[in-house]
């Protein structure tokens, strides 16, 4: 996380509701030879209180996690290159904006017997965000397939023990600043400046 104070007063609940919606990030923890890594869809609790997620059974982390073990999980945002010259100041350098936060926590292996619901329930939240596409649901599967299939995974909960958000738009600079950085990412095709240009001039208001 950034150390700027500046770029780190987004409130407690926007930071969960972005974790939330995103449902996807980097699951770090320490391993024997180093730090081991992993991209994972979660499933973030109504009190945020815990995720579930699995991995598959021959991931060097489902390998190391036979207890509680200590853990990150860092879902990244947008991010856009800013470029000094938007500014119209002298002495300025190149910066990124971007939005990132960081869940640490406690993760666990959980029983197999709850593999099946939790892939359900994760297949079911970001089925949701396709309608008015039918949903797809596991029971569409032939006999057999899935329960082959899930033998590939295991499922993990990962207890949040605390909550950290970097949301960096140039807070740090002053309203006209910040309006002339934002006029410029929007110009950018990319969806990284369309969406960092965007969350900035909302920040402004």
């Amino acid at each position: 996380m950034h150390p700027n104070p500046a770029f780190r007063s987004t409130p407690l609940e926007d930071n969960l509701a972005f974790a939330r919606a995103r449902g996807f990030g980097v699951l770090s923890v320490n391993g024997a030879d180093g730090p081991l890594a992993a991209h994972v869809p979660f499933l973030l609790s109504p009190d945020a209180s815990f995720a579930e997620l699995h991995l598959a059974r021959s991931n060097p982390i489902a390998r190391a996690c036979t207890a509680g073990l200590p853990a990150l999980i860092a879902i990244s945002g947008p991010d856009a290159y800013i470029s000094p010259d938007w500014y119209n100041m002298s002495d300025q350098v190149p910066t990124w904006n971007y939005i990132a936060v960081h869940l640490r926590g406690v993760l666990s292996p959980l029983p197999e017997a709850a593999l099946q619901p939790h892939v359900d329930a994760l297949s079911a939240e970001h089925e949701n965000h396709l309608l008015p596409k039918l949903p797809w649901q596991s029971d569409k599967m032939s006999e057999g397939a899935l329960p082959r299939m899930l033998r590939m995974i295991l499922p993990f909960r990962f207890d949040v023990i605390s909550v950290d958000g970097t949301w960096k738009l140039n807070q740090n600079k002053t309203p006209e600043v910040r309006a002339s950085a934002a006029s410029h990412l929007a110009q950018r095709a990319d969806t990284g400046s369309q969406e960092i240009a965007a969350l900035i001039r909302r920040d402004l208001g």
